[in-house]
C-alpha cells in the first residue's frame, strides 16, 4: 500500500514538472537578437513597391528561365518559411531563406544552424529532395515546400 502511495505522488509530481515546462512558443525574448543570417527578430525581403508590377524573369538559350523566384510562405508551428531561389541558365545558384522562425532566442539558434545547411543543400541537390535538419523538424518542412513552390515558379 505504501509503494501505491509513492508512487501516485511521484507521478503527480512529474506530470506537474512537465505541465509547467516552458516551451519555446511561450517565453519571450528582448525586441532584437543578432543572429548569422541577419539582426532583429525576422529576416523579409522589401515588398515591390504599392502599384508595380514584378519583374518578368529573363529566359536564357534554350528557354530556361533566369532570374529570381519567390517561394510561397509557409506557416509553421514556430513561425512562417519563406524561400528564395536564383536561377541561372536553369541552374539554382543560391537558394536564402527570407522568412524564418525568430520569434525567441530558441527559435533564432535553431534557424542559425539549420537554414545555413538547407540553403547549401538545395543549391547541391538542385531539387527539394533535400534532407531536414535534425532538431529542426518544423522549419525543416517549412523551407521544403516554400522551396518546392520556388522551384515550381520558376518552371524547373
Amino acid at each position: 500500500m505504501r509503494r501505491i502511495v509513492i508512487a501516485t505522488g511521484t507521478t503527480a509530481s512529474a506530470v506537474a514538472l512537465l505541465l509547467t515546462y516552458p516551451t519555446s512558443t511561450n517565453r519571450s525574448v528582448g525586441t532584437t537578437f543578432p543572429n548569422a543570417l541577419g539582426t532583429g527578430t525576422s529576416a523579409q525581403a522589401a515588398a515591390p513597391a504599392p502599384g508595380t508590377a514584378p519583374a518578368a524573369p529573363a529566359t536564357g538559350a534554350g528557354g530556361t528561365a533566369n532570374g529570381t523566384f519567390k517561394g510561397s510562405t509557409v506557416q509553421t508551428q514556430f513561425g512562417p518559411v519563406q524561400v528564395q531561389i536564383v536561377v541561372q541558365n536553369g541552374k539554382i545558384t543560391s537558394a536564402d531563406a527570407i522568412r524564418y522562425p525568430s520569434g525567441n532566442q530558441r527559435d533564432v539558434m535553431i534557424a542559425n544552424y539549420a537554414v545555413p545547411t538547407l540553403n547549401a543543400e538545395a543549391v547541391k541537390a538542385q531539387s527539394a529532395k533535400i534532407s531536414m535538419v535534425s532538431g529542426a523538424t518544423y522549419t525543416s518542412d517549412g523551407y521544403l515546400q516554400s522551396l518546392q513552390s520556388a522551384i515550381d515558379n520558376a518552371h524547373l
